[in-house]
């Protein structure tokens, strides 16, 4: 019979509505300050703030606690010339022959196209790669070296609020990160030589804004857009 785990107290601290209040409103005019950045510059970044932000993603709920997610950290020129490289080509198809016109009409006010410098400007990339499944032994206690699948719940899910975890914490740590997404990316799964278990969910440029780094100029849904109140 599988040992259940024990139950600990909950080490909550319950706030005074003013605080509460005080520290919603910080939060908010934090996050809303937060944007894509698209220009990095090449300037070292702490490794610690790196590490913090994927040890804070670690922490993100996921569905049975099976922490579906893996991060592989990317620093090394000749790595991220390389993932570049790749991207690129991905990205270079999309736009001249994969992306509908409707896709191409969406992206165009944000000025983007297939060429990715930041790939390797940014001194750091995080690759994020999500767990359907793990292997693990046989069940029994047989070690017999019997590997069997261990299925993940609600992975994506769960890969995601830690992919956004990972974006608060950088951004809380006063750096700038990207959201990519090169289709398909089993690229990354060669270059980093990942198991065929992981696979590539997101691809996160980290560092500092370029000194003439500009964002568009794009509003966001207003509440009455997002928010339904019952």
């Amino acid at each position: 019979m599988r040992e259940l785990p024990q139950f600990l107290p909950l080490d909550f601290e319950r706030l005074t509505p003013g605080e509460q209040l005080r520290r919603s409103e910080d939060f908010l005019t934090r996050i809303a300050k937060r944007r894509t950045v698209r220009d990095f510059s090449d300037e070292p970044v702490p490794w610690e703030l790196v590490r913090n932000a994927v040890r804070a993603a670690a922490l993100a709920p996921s569905g049975a606690n099976r922490q579906p997610w893996r991060f592989v950290v990317i620093a090394d020129p000749a790595v991220k010339r390389e993932i570049r490289i790749a991207a690129e080509a991905e990205e270079k198809d999309s736009y001249e022959r994969r992306m509908p016109e409707e896709w191409l009409e969406a992206l165009a006010p944000l000025g983007t196209d297939w060429h990715k410098p930041f790939l390797e400007t940014a001194p750091y990339l995080i690759a994020v790669f999500k767990m359907d499944f793990e292997p693990a032994p046989a069940p029994g206690g047989v070690d017999d070296g019997t590997v069997v699948k261990r299925k993940n719940y609600y992975a994506s899910e769960s890969v995601g609020i830690a992919c956004g975890f990972l974006l608060a914490a950088l951004h809380f740590s006063g750096l700038a990160s990207l959201t990519h997404t090169p289709s398909p990316m089993g690229f990354l799964s060669r270059i980093l030589g990942r198991p065929a278990h992981e696979k590539p969910y997101l691809l996160v440029p980290v560092g500092y804004p370029a000194a003439n780094a500009k964002v568009p100029d794009i509003p966001r849904k207003p509440e009455d857009e997002v928010l339904v109140r019952k």
